[in-house]
Protein backbone atom coordinates (compact mmCIF):
# COMPACT_ATOMS: atom_id res chain seq x y z
CA UNK A 1 0.00 0.00 0.00
CA UNK A 2 1.18 3.47 -0.75
CA UNK A 3 -0.18 6.71 0.64
CA UNK A 4 -0.83 9.55 -1.78
CA UNK A 5 1.40 12.60 -1.93
CA UNK A 6 -1.61 14.56 -0.67
CA UNK A 7 -1.64 12.54 2.56
CA UNK A 8 2.14 12.78 2.84
CA UNK A 9 2.07 16.58 2.58
CA UNK A 10 -0.93 16.81 4.90
CA UNK A 11 1.03 14.95 7.57
CA UNK A 12 4.06 17.17 6.94
CA UNK A 13 1.98 20.34 7.37
CA UNK A 14 0.59 19.06 10.66
CA UNK A 15 4.00 17.93 11.87
CA UNK A 16 5.61 21.26 10.97
CA UNK A 17 2.91 23.11 12.90
CA UNK A 18 3.33 20.75 15.86
CA UNK A 19 7.05 21.45 15.90
CA UNK A 20 6.40 25.21 16.03
CA UNK A 21 3.52 25.64 18.51
CA UNK A 22 4.86 28.97 19.73
CA UNK A 23 4.16 30.79 16.47
CA UNK A 24 2.11 30.89 13.31
CA UNK A 25 3.56 29.06 10.32
CA UNK A 26 3.19 30.50 6.83
CA UNK A 27 2.35 28.69 3.63
CA UNK A 28 5.46 30.20 2.03
CA UNK A 29 7.57 28.72 4.82
CA UNK A 30 5.96 25.30 4.34
CA UNK A 31 6.40 25.49 0.57
CA UNK A 32 10.09 26.33 0.94
CA UNK A 33 10.66 23.71 3.62
CA UNK A 34 9.07 20.86 1.65
CA UNK A 35 9.64 22.03 -1.94
CA UNK A 36 5.91 21.92 -2.67
CA UNK A 37 3.89 24.52 -4.56
CA UNK A 38 2.00 27.08 -2.51
CA UNK A 39 -1.17 26.32 -4.47
CA UNK A 40 -1.01 22.65 -3.52
CA UNK A 41 -0.43 23.54 0.11
CA UNK A 42 -3.33 26.01 0.08
CA UNK A 43 -5.70 23.17 -0.81
CA UNK A 44 -4.29 21.00 1.99
CA UNK A 45 -4.44 23.82 4.53
CA UNK A 46 -8.03 24.64 3.58
CA UNK A 47 -9.03 20.99 4.03
CA UNK A 48 -7.30 20.83 7.41
CA UNK A 49 -9.04 24.03 8.51
CA UNK A 50 -12.44 22.61 7.44
CA UNK A 51 -11.71 19.47 9.45
CA UNK A 52 -11.01 21.59 12.53
CA UNK A 53 -7.32 20.72 12.74
CA UNK A 54 -5.81 24.08 11.75
CA UNK A 55 -6.58 27.65 12.62
CA UNK A 56 -5.78 30.00 9.75
CA UNK A 57 -5.28 33.75 9.94
CA UNK A 58 -5.09 35.86 6.79
CA UNK A 59 -3.06 38.95 6.17
CA UNK A 60 0.14 40.38 7.51
CA UNK A 61 1.30 38.47 10.54
CA UNK A 62 -1.10 35.66 9.69
CA UNK A 63 -0.42 32.00 9.23
CA UNK A 64 -1.57 28.71 10.59
CA UNK A 65 -1.50 26.86 13.87
CA UNK A 66 -2.84 23.64 15.21
CA UNK A 67 -6.38 24.10 16.48
CA UNK A 68 -6.16 20.98 18.65
CA UNK A 69 -3.29 19.77 20.80
CA UNK A 70 -0.94 17.43 18.92
CA UNK A 71 -1.77 14.75 21.49
CA UNK A 72 -5.41 14.80 20.30
CA UNK A 73 -4.69 14.30 16.59
CA UNK A 74 -4.50 10.62 15.64
CA UNK A 75 -2.54 9.78 12.51
CA UNK A 76 -5.11 7.14 11.55
CA UNK A 77 -7.87 9.75 11.50
CA UNK A 78 -5.80 12.06 9.30
CA UNK A 79 -5.03 9.26 6.84
CA UNK A 80 -8.71 8.27 6.64
CA UNK A 81 -9.67 11.89 5.91
CA UNK A 82 -7.07 12.43 3.21
CA UNK A 83 -6.93 9.11 1.37
CA UNK A 84 -9.69 8.99 -1.22
CA UNK A 85 -9.49 5.34 -2.17
CA UNK A 86 -8.74 2.33 -0.01
CA UNK A 87 -9.70 0.01 -2.85
CA UNK A 88 -6.45 -1.94 -2.83
CA UNK A 89 -7.62 -4.56 -5.30
CA UNK A 90 -10.35 -4.59 -7.94
CA UNK A 91 -12.71 -6.82 -5.95
CA UNK A 92 -13.04 -4.21 -3.17
CA UNK A 93 -15.47 -2.38 -5.49
CA UNK A 94 -18.46 -4.53 -6.45
CA UNK A 95 -19.39 -2.13 -9.24
CA UNK A 96 -16.13 -2.65 -11.12
CA UNK A 97 -15.17 -6.16 -10.00
CA UNK A 98 -14.72 -8.31 -13.08
CA UNK A 99 -12.39 -10.88 -11.55
CA UNK A 100 -13.55 -14.40 -12.29
CA UNK A 101 -11.94 -15.69 -9.08
CA UNK A 102 -14.01 -13.50 -6.75
CA UNK A 103 -16.58 -16.17 -5.75
CA UNK A 104 -13.84 -18.50 -4.47
CA UNK A 105 -11.11 -16.05 -3.51
CA UNK A 106 -10.07 -15.28 0.06
CA UNK A 107 -7.47 -12.69 -0.94
CA UNK A 108 -9.98 -9.86 -0.53
CA UNK A 109 -10.51 -10.82 3.12
CA UNK A 110 -6.77 -11.11 3.77
CA UNK A 111 -6.03 -7.73 2.22
CA UNK A 112 -9.04 -6.19 3.97
CA UNK A 113 -7.75 -7.45 7.32
CA UNK A 114 -4.29 -6.11 6.54
CA UNK A 115 -5.78 -2.69 5.74
CA UNK A 116 -7.72 -2.66 9.01
CA UNK A 117 -4.57 -3.63 10.93
CA UNK A 118 -2.63 -0.88 9.15
CA UNK A 119 -5.22 1.73 10.13
CA UNK A 120 -5.45 0.31 13.64
CA UNK A 121 -1.70 0.80 14.09
CA UNK A 122 -1.97 4.39 12.83
CA UNK A 123 -4.79 5.00 15.32
CA UNK A 124 -2.36 4.23 18.15
CA UNK A 125 -0.10 7.12 17.13
CA UNK A 126 -0.72 10.82 17.64
CA UNK A 127 0.84 13.83 16.00
CA UNK A 128 2.73 14.41 19.23
CA UNK A 129 4.21 10.90 19.01
CA UNK A 130 5.63 11.44 15.53
CA UNK A 131 7.19 14.79 16.41
CA UNK A 132 8.81 13.87 19.71
CA UNK A 133 12.16 12.77 18.24
CA UNK A 134 12.61 16.19 16.65
CA UNK A 135 11.58 17.93 19.89
CA UNK A 136 14.27 16.01 21.78
CA UNK A 137 16.94 17.63 19.60
CA UNK A 138 15.58 21.17 19.96
CA UNK A 139 15.90 21.73 23.67
CA UNK A 140 13.32 19.58 25.46
CA UNK A 141 15.61 16.57 25.47
CA UNK A 142 15.56 15.95 29.23
CA UNK A 143 11.80 15.37 29.33
CA UNK A 144 11.74 13.11 26.29
CA UNK A 145 14.87 11.17 27.19
CA UNK A 146 13.44 10.43 30.65
CA UNK A 147 10.25 9.18 29.04
CA UNK A 148 12.26 6.99 26.68
CA UNK A 149 14.30 5.53 29.56
CA UNK A 150 11.12 4.61 31.43
CA UNK A 151 9.75 2.70 28.46
CA UNK A 152 12.99 0.88 27.65
CA UNK A 153 13.65 -0.42 31.20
Amino acid sequence: MRLTDYTDYTLRVLMFCALHPERSVTIAELADSHAVSKNHLMKIVNDLARQGLLQTTRGRGGGLRLLKPATDIRIGDVVRQTETDFRLVECFDKASDSCTLTPNCQLKQVIGNALQNFLSELDKVTLADVTRARTATTGSASINIKALKKTSV
